[in-house]
Order: C-alpha cells, then sequence, then structure tokens
C-alpha cells in the first residue's frame, strides 16, 4: 500500500564533527524488503562507515524473517496459517510490534489496521480494471477484517486470529519499524549520525559530518523536482504516503491505490500526507491512516498527538499542516 515518497534529504560527504576527529559519510544502496534503502551513516572513515552498514543491513534483514508474509517460515505467516483454529505462540519483539499496530488502529479508528491483509485483490492498478467493483462485492471483501479480531494474550504470548481466512501484514508499518531497530542498534554501537531511508520512510539520528542538522525537502507531489520546503530533522522521522502513480479513475474520480481497510474503498481527496514524529514505524503507520482519515479528520487527530505533525497535500494541490509546522508557503 505504500509507494516511493519524493522526499529528498541531503548531506555533506565529508567534513568536521566537533573540533578535533574528523568524520566522514558512508552511503549505500540496497534492495531489502523489497524495496530500496538508502543508509547513510558517519564515521571516522570509509572502512569503518560500510562496517556499520552492513551492521544495519543485518538487522533490517533479520526483522524481515521475522514479519514477512512472503516467507511461510515466518512468524508472520504461522499466525496467518492458523487463523481461526488455534493462538500462535510469538516472540516478544512480534508481540509487541502487534500491539503497538493495534494501539495505532485504536487512535485512528481503524483506518490503520494490519488485518487489511484479509481482503480480497479486487482492487486492480495496473491499467486491467474496467469498472468499479459493486457495494456487495467490497461488502465480502472487508467481512474479515478488522483488528478488533486479533486476539492477543500477554500472558501466553499469543496470537490468535478469529476467523478463518484472516491475515495480518506488515506493509504500512514494517520498513519503518526496520529502520528505527537499525537505527537502535547503531546508536549501540556509538555511531554517531545518520539516515537510514526506507524508501520514503525515514529516521535520523546526530548531525551531519560538520554538525549541521539533517535537511529532508518535502516535494510537490504533483511535481517531483519542486520542493517547497526544506525542514531540519533531529533525532527524528518522517514518512509520506501518496497517489502519485498508482490509481484509477472513474466517472472522473481519482481512486489511489491506499485502500480504507473499513468500507473497502480507495481513499480520495489527498494526494500526499507526510508525518513527522520520533519513530519512523508511527510515522510509516499513521500517513497511511491520515490519508485515508483525509484532511479535517487526519490533521484533528494529529493535533491532539504528543510530538507529531503533519503536512497534508490535497486533490486541489493545497497544502494543510499541523499546528507545529510553522512554515507558510503553497506549492
Amino acid at each position: 500500500m505504500r509507494l516511493l515518497t519524493y522526499i529528498l534529504f541531503c548531506f555533506l560527504t565529508m567534513g568536521v564533527f566537533g573540533q578535533e576527529t574528523e568524520y566522514v559519510t558512508s552511503t549505500k544502496t540496497l534492495k531489502l524488503m523489497g524495496t530500496r534503502f538508502d543508509i547513510t551513516v558517519v564515521a571516522i572513515n570509509q572502512d569503518i562507515g560500510q562496517i556499520n552498514i552492513d551492521e544495519a543491513t543485518a538487522e533490517i534483514r533479520r526483522i524481515e524473517a521475522l514479519i514477512s508474509s512472503w516467507n511461510p517460515d515466518s512468524e508472520t505467516s504461522l499466525i496467518n496459517k492458523n487463523a481461526g483454529i488455534h493462538p500462535v505462540k510469538v516472540s516478544l519483539e512480534l508481540f509487541k510490534l502487534i500491539g503497538k499496530a493495534n494501539q495505532i488502529s485504536q487512535i485512528t479508528d481503524g483506518a490503520f489496521d494490519i488485518s487489511y491483509a484479509s481482503m480480497d485483490e479486487i482492487w486492480k492498478f495496473d491499467g486491467s480494471m474496467k469498472r468499479k467493483p459493486t457495494d456487495a462485492e467490497l461488502e465480502k471483501s472487508i467481512a474479515k477484517i478488522g483488528y478488533q479480531k486479533i486476539i492477543m494474550n500477554e500472558n501466553d504470548q499469543t496470537v490468535f486470529l478469529k476467523e478463518k481466512g484472516m491475515k495480518i501484514s506488515f506493509g504500512a508499518i514494517g520498513k519503518g519499524y526496520a529502520a528505527d531497530k537499525a537505527k537502535e542498534l547503531l546508536i549501540s554501537k556509538q555511531v554517531v549520525g545518520g539516515i537510514i531511508n526506507a524508501a520514503g520512510d525515514l529516521t535520523t539520528w546526530g548531525t551531519r559530518p560538520d554538525g549541521e542538522k539533517w535537511l529532508i525537502g518535502i516535494a510537490n507531489p504533483l511535481s517531483k523536482e519542486k520542493i517547497f520546503s526544506w525542514l531540519p530533522i533531529v533525532e527524528s522521522s518522517v514518512a509520506t504516503s501518496g497517489n502519485y502513480e498508482k490509481f484509477v479513475v472513474f466517472d472522473g474520480i481519482k481512486y489511489s491505490h491506499i485502500i480504507d481497510p473499513r468500507t473497502g474503498y480507495p481513499a480520495t481527496g489527498m494526494n500526499s500526507v507526510s508525518i513527522f514524529a520520533k519513530s519512523a514505524a508511527f510515522c510509516d503507520a499513521l500517513a497511511t491512516a491520515v490519508f485515508i482519515m483525509g484532511k479535517e479528520a487526519g490533521l484533528a487527530r494529529i493535533n491532539q498527538l504528543p510530538d507529531t505533525e503533519a503536512i497534508l497535500v490535497d486533490s486541489d494541490n493545497k497544502i494543510h499542516k499541523s499546528s507545529g509546522i510553522l512554515f507558510e508557503t503553497t506549492p
């Protein structure tokens, strides 16, 4: 459900961090979790930097093995296979991640829901659709969706999907979570700064080698080359959901690939949503949810959350922002 965002970041390739030690940036682009990851670290030399990047890469692959619903041997696949049959004991890490996902479902009134994977694939965004699905088809498609049907037993550390055919997937939170965990690992190894960009789910720590803040540019979703604001990011994360490429049009209405799990209908009215918060996983999930919730409900909810901000671009290409975003401009 997620699309590579048009969030850009810049950094200096070499500089001085502090007054005594010279630092450089090491960067590597890889395909992980089926998408593009750009990993940048600040290190005392390129060799150490590449070692750090390899460590982050191994951590991302570990997360993928844990949460992938495509891997038949993963804990997630085991939960899905036993839907409607019996609970499955899982690792504490996966148990906590599912709990975090359900909490986000609660605060977004179900606009974010990892059980969306239960939905029948009746919407196609490859050019093959000739008509909208009927109401009956949509109702049948979403029948097994509902985070309330994900039963968690804290004492036994088990997860149970109540109905046969139910599935969970971490497509709208997994990349952000992997970026968070890789960042956490590198910080534990005293890596002084860096950026992990998981196809637009981006998290930073420390500063550039010259001591300056990392900057990200928010781009106009209808004009990829035009940036309407550069924002400093300090020990924080950002994620964007957008409808730039995957969509269909029926009766003059544009339907994006981001589908509301409560109705089965694609979200309308938004071009992009960027969320700023500490956790990339939280940003990842909220970007999808706010895109679905829409301008009014989405911004109202963001303004209720501590240390969380948003920039929205609606279908008329007008910018809307939460109370903590200070710039004044239009794309």
